[in-house]
């Protein structure tokens, strides 16, 4: 028999109470903080593909050679290595997308070698030789099984615990868990649709807010003139050594043959452009066209954009060359109303992060040498890492005046006089992201606050056997009920129906992904007018409801 349509209400009903409640436990729960606060490896070193019979000797010889020199590295020179190494094995990996030769190949993989045994003497070690005696198919097969995948492997979903390499830990998160990528171009990340939805998340919270708080959405060109930068003098030093520059509008062939394309000497620019590190040059020259008298005050401006700041060092989401960020920019008639405003942001992002993120964070100012290039004070919320790291998560900036005076922005007041306006600048970027995992996250995969997770709840169906029509009837009706009365309650939900991939895989990739709550309904659980429950925290084992 099967159930009445009113059990199957009072089931999904049930289903949907149980699953808020249950996942939103865990999403106010503090970063459980570690004693440690060692500075993991920022990049993820890679072993190099293979390593042949003529270059065991060599590196035994790099070994010995390395094993003494390498404890005393500092933390400075470690971080060094690991970016020459990234750097070299890019290129041998474009030597081979090229098809050189294995001949001309070897010495920039003896130059790799030697700098990973600089690092890690261990890295170059000699392979023991492999036994003669065969070992039993069904031990080996266990071996298989426990043996940890090496880093050669870009494509293992093996997560590195965070107890061993913290900082492997989060770049795996970010691999497994279809985040980003890599991009061609170094220095920045492709952002793949389940970390770009995290990102569109936030954007939503908080452009409702920044609405809310008076501002109006608009948008500013990409390319700033180098002559605008140069107006003010803190501004221009703060970022100075951050900046791209366009010095050419177009390209032309090599009259010679030898270099391909080359920017085209005539094509030079007369003031060099800048891609924007940030907006406060250009929209502070538009708020001079803009701002006449005290009636065009408070004038406040957000664009949600991407900028570009050259980094030597780069991790996803937490710093890269380019990122994607808001930036909200206002202009003021008095000292108290431009300080109020920037205080008034700090408070917003700080709702967001306990709100939606489930992020705790602190409130303060930072010190004189840490505040923004041009700002006279810097207010930012800090978010306190699983290892002890305090991580900068959103920063307002009180301008002062600087701004005002360096583009000559002035209005009339009351009583015709004119003045210089005050400024403040806010913004949050996609390090938010990098928080969110680093706060949450375990060594099983991604963990997400259900507010800010894109899939609240996943639904499993488990299909009937081939043969049973009216099982297959009974398990589409009873779904198709479960998730509108979900939908209803305003979850968003997901059916994971694809008939390719089995269900444990299914399991997995939905645990590591950091869906709350995963629900299971096959025709035994239509019968008996139940569904099961696996949350993805608080609870190790399976419910059924």
């Amino acid at each position: 028999m099967f159930p009445r349509p009113n059990h199957l209400i009072g089931l999904t009903i049930m289903a949907s109470t149980l699953a808020m409640s249950r996942a939103f436990q865990f999403g106010t729960r503090l970063a459980a903080v570690s004693s440690s606060r060692t500075r993991a490896s920022q990049v993820m070193v890679r072993s190099p593909m293979f390593i042949n019979s003529s270059s065991s000797s060599k590196t035994r010889t790099l070994s010995r050679r390395f094993m003494s020199t390498a404890a005393s590295l500092t933390d400075e020179q470690k971080l060094e290595l690991e970016d020459k190494i990234k750097q070299k094995g890019d290129e041998i990996r474009t030597l081979k997308d090229d098809g050189i030769s294995k001949d001309d190949l070897k010495p920039h993989v003896a130059e790799l070698l030697e700098l990973k045994a600089q690092l890690d003497p261990s890295s170059v070690a000699p392979k023991k030789k492999k036994q003669q005696q065969q070992q039993p198919k069904k031990k080996k097969q266990n071996q298989q099984q426990n043996q940890k995948p090496t880093n050669d492997d870009a494509e293992s979903d093996y997560i590195t615990p965070r107890a061993e390499n913290y900082s492997r830990w989060y770049n795996d998160i970010i691999r497994v868990c279809d985040l980003a990528d890599d991009s061609p171009v170094r220095g920045c990340m492709v952002i793949k649709p389940w970390g770009m939805s995290l990102w569109d998340s936030i954007k939503n919270d908080l452009d409702a807010r920044i609405k809310e708080h008076g501002a109006e959405n608009a948008y500013f060109p990409l390319l700033i003139p180098k002559s605008f930068l140069e107006k003010e003098a803190e501004h221009v030093d703060g970022f100075a050594k951050e900046c791209a520059v366009v010095t050419h509008h177009r390209l032309t062939a090599d009259p010679s043959g030898e270099q391909g394309l080359i920017a085209d000497p005539e094509a030079e620019l007369e003031d060099p452009l800048i891609i924007r590190p940030t907006s406060e040059t250009m929209i502070w020259h538009m708020f001079k066209k803009w701002i006449v008298s005290h009636r065009d005050l408070p004038l406040k401006m957000n664009q949600w954009a991407n900028v570009m700041r050259w980094e030597m060092r780069t991790r996803p989401f937490l710093r890269t060359s380019e990122f994607l960020w808001q930036e909200g920019h206002t202009a003021h008639a008095t000292y108290e109303g431009a300080l109020e405003d920037s205080k008034d942001m700090l408070t917003q992002y700080a709702d967001m992060c306990e709100k939606l993120l489930a992020i705790p964070v602190v409130k303060g100012a930072k010190s004189p040498s840490e505040r923004f290039a041009g700002a006279e004070e810097t207010f930012t919320i800090e978010a306190l890492m699983q290892n002890g790291w305090a991580l900068q998560s959103g920063t307002s900036h009180f301008l002062g005046q600087s701004f005002g005076k360096a583009f000559d922005v002035t209005f009339q007041d009351k009583d015709g006089k004119q003045q210089d306006v005050w400024g403040t600048s806010w913004g949050v970027s996609t390090r938010l992201l990098g928080a969110l995992i680093m706060t949450h996250s375990d060594d099983a995969g991604l963990v997400l606050p259900p507010r800010v997770a894109p899939v609240q709840v996943v639904v499993v169906p488990i299909p009937p056997k081939k043969n049973d029509e009216e099982g297959k009837v009974a398990l589409n009706d009873a779904l198709d009920n479960l998730v509108a009365d979900l939908k209803s309650k305003g979850l968003k939900v997901k059916v994971d129906d694809r008939d390719y991939v089995r269900n444990g895989a299914k399991y997995f990739e939905w645990e590591r992904k950091g869906v709350p709550l995963r629900i299971e309904l096959g025709p035994r659980d239509v019968k008996g007018g139940v569904c099961v429950f696996k949350y993805r925290v608080g609870s190790e084992g399976k419910e059924t409801v």
